[in-house]
């Protein structure tokens, strides 16, 4: 891992994974860190953080997360569906019960937000992002692109595949946190007609 200045008030640390990243992101929970893919973004003097970094140690799961699960009502009846089906070579009811029975990971929030990266979910899944992305994508759309899985937050451009919806506000800057999942969250999908 390196700590890169990133700017004069904050510190980037450049990690060689998602996990790794996750894992430094918990050790610093109480500085309020940005995560990404593999890095994390601590705001403050560059200085003071380095020797926060230093003196502490990777953590598996962000304490504000640790013991956190949300159940996700979703209806499987998106657009990409049986492309993915397809794709994977299993069929579209296990498609779903793939996705149904797999314990998914806030990995990292981006894109827009309340989008959450989620992780760990059936390799059989994994399936690449379309080739030509959609103009707008409903709010609510649950797709799949590479190894994850995400829910969109509200209408936006999107290039996912998409394979079911829900209901779930996942943005509302009434609450605090703002956005509903967190990273280190657990989130299982069930199936609903």
């Amino acid at each position: 891992m390196k700590v890169l200045p990133c700017g004069d008030r904050a510190v980037l640390l450049d990690c060689g994974s998602l996990e790794e990243a996750t894992a430094w992101f918990a050790a610093l929970d109480d500085l309020k860190p940005v995560l990404g893919a593999q890095t994390v973004l601590v705001k403050g003097s560059p200085k003071e953080l380095r020797a926060a970094v230093a003196s502490r140690t990777p953590k598996p799961t962000p304490a504000s997360a640790a013991n956190a699960e949300l159940v996700v009502a979703a209806t499987y009846d998106g657009p990409d569906l049986e492309e993915v089906a397809r794709a994977t070579g299993i069929t579209v009811a296990e498609v779903i019960a793939a996705h149904t029975a797999s314990t998914w990971t806030v990995g990292f929030g981006g894109f827009a937000p309340g989008f959450a990266y989620l992780v760990g979910g059936d390799p059989r899944l994994r399936v690449p992002r379309r080739q030509t992305p959609r103009a707008s994508v409903p709010a609510g759309s649950v797709g799949l692109a590479g190894e994850f899985s995400g829910i969109y937050p509200r209408p936006s451009p999107g290039g996912w595949q998409l394979i079911g919806r829900t209901e779930i506000e996942l943005f509302d800057v009434t609450r605090d946190p703002p956005a509903m999942l967190q990273p280190g969250m657990r989130v299982r999908f069930e199936e609903t007609p």
